[in-house]
C-alpha cells in the first residue's frame, strides 16, 4: 500500500508518502539537501517495504510539495530540518524508527541520534560526513566492497562536467532546470549512474512537483547544518552502518572512515563504483541487505 498525504508539522505543511503496512517496523528515509523525496526511487522504496518495513519518505521544507519560502529568505535553520524529521514521525504516531539518511539526510540522522536517541532504532548513514576534517586514524571495521552485477569497478569514471554552482540557471524554466539536474547527477555519479532517459523523467517529475526550485537550491545552503555534533557521536548507541561510494569525490573517503570510528560499533561498507549519488540499481541488493539486516 502506497499513500501520499499533506501533514501539519511544526507549523508548516509537509508532504509525506508511505509504503507498506503500518504494523511493520517503521523506516524513515531522509534525503539530501535541496532534494525532495523523489530521489528515493519508487521501486527501491517498494523493495524496502517488501522486507516488512513501513517505509516513510517526505519532502523537506522548501522541496517538493512541502511549504516553500522565498528564495534567499529561509525562516528556518538546519536544526529545524532535524525537527521536521521528528515531526513527521510524530504526525504518523511513530515513537521510533530506523533512520536511513543520504548526505544532508545522514547528518540530520546523526543529530537525531545524538539529541533524541529514543527516536532511533538503527542508523544507516549514506554518503555523509561528520563536521570538518577527519582527525587522526584508528582501526575501523570494514565490510566490502561486494561485487555487483556489472562487475568490479576501478577508478574509471565518465567525464561529465556540471555547470558551476554560480551559473545563472533559470530554475523557473523547465527545460533549463531539468538539463542542469541531469548534468549534476552525471557529474557526481559513476559507471552505474542511470542513463539520460531515466534521469530526465526523474528531473521532470521533481520540477513538476516543486513550488520554487530556485528557493530549493539556495535556502538549504543558507539554513546550514546546525551546531557541530562530532564530539557527541560517541554517545550513539543505535546499531549503525555507514555506506559510501568508492568513487565519491564530493565527500572523500576519510569522512566515512572517521564517521565509522566515531560511532561505537559502526560498520563501514564500501559501494564499489558508486559516486555521490542516491543508490543506483546496480547496488540495490547490497544496500537493501545492509539496511534490512541492520533493522532486523
Amino acid at each position: 500500500m502506497v499513500t501520499e498525504t499533506m501533514l501539519p508539522v511544526n507549523g508548516i505543511e509537509m508532504c509525506v508518502e508511505t509504503f507498506g503496512e503500518p504494523i511493520d517496523p517503521p523506516l524513515l528515509l531522509l534525503a539530501a539537501d535541496a532534494s525532495s523525496m523523489d530521489w528515493w526511487d519508487d521501486e527501491f522504496c517498494r523493495r524496502l517495504a517488501a522486507g516488512r518495513r513501513f517505509v516513510i519518505r517526505y519532502d523537506h521544507r522548501d522541496t517538493g510539495r512541502s511549504t516553500s519560502y522565498p528564495a534567499g529568505r529561509p525562516a528556518y535553520s538546519g536544526v529545524d530540518l532535524m525537527y521536521d524529521a521528528i515531526g513527521v514521525l510524530d504526525a504518523l504516531r511513530v515513537p521510533a524508527a530506523h533512520l536511513v539518511g543520504f548526505s544532508l539526510g545522514g547528518a540530520l540522522a546523526q543529530r537525531i541520534a545524538v539529541h533524541h536517541p529514543s527516536r532511533v532504532l538503527t542508523l544507516t548513514l549514506m554518503s555523509t560526513s561528520v563536521d570538518g576534517k577527519a582527525p587522526g586514524h584508528a582501526p575501523v571495521t570494514v565490510a566490502g566492497p561486494v561485487a555487483v552485477s556489472a562487475g568490479t569497478v576501478t577508478a574509471v569514471v565518465r567525464t561529465v562536467e556540471a555547470p558551476p554552482a554560480t551559473d545563472e540557471t533559470d530554475w523557473s524554466n523547465r527545460r533549463a532546470a531539468v538539463a542542469r539536474m541531469i548534468d549534476e547527477v552525471r557529474a557526481r555519479g559513476g559507471p552505474f549512474t542511470p542513463e539520460e532517459p531515466h534521469l530526465r523523467r526523474l528531473a521532470e517529475r521533481i520540477f513538476d512537483r516543486s513550488a520554487d526550485l530556485a528557493a530549493t537550491r539556495l535556502n538549504h545552503r543558507l539554513a546550514g547544518y546546525g551546531p557541530p555534533v562530532r564530539d557527541m557521536l560517541c554517545s550513539i548507541a543505535a546499531p549503525t552502518v555507514v555506506l559510501h561510494g568508492t568513487l565519491d569525490r564530493h565527500i572523500t573517503t576519510d569522512h566515512p572512515e572517521e564517521l565509522a570510528r566515531s560511532i561505537p560499533g559502526a560498520r563501514l561498507v564500501w559501494l564499489d563504483g558508486i559516486g555521490h549519488e542516491f543508490p543506483p540499481r546496480a547496488v540495490w541488493t547490497q544496500v537493501l541487505t545492509a539496511i534490512l539486516d541492520l533493522a532486523t
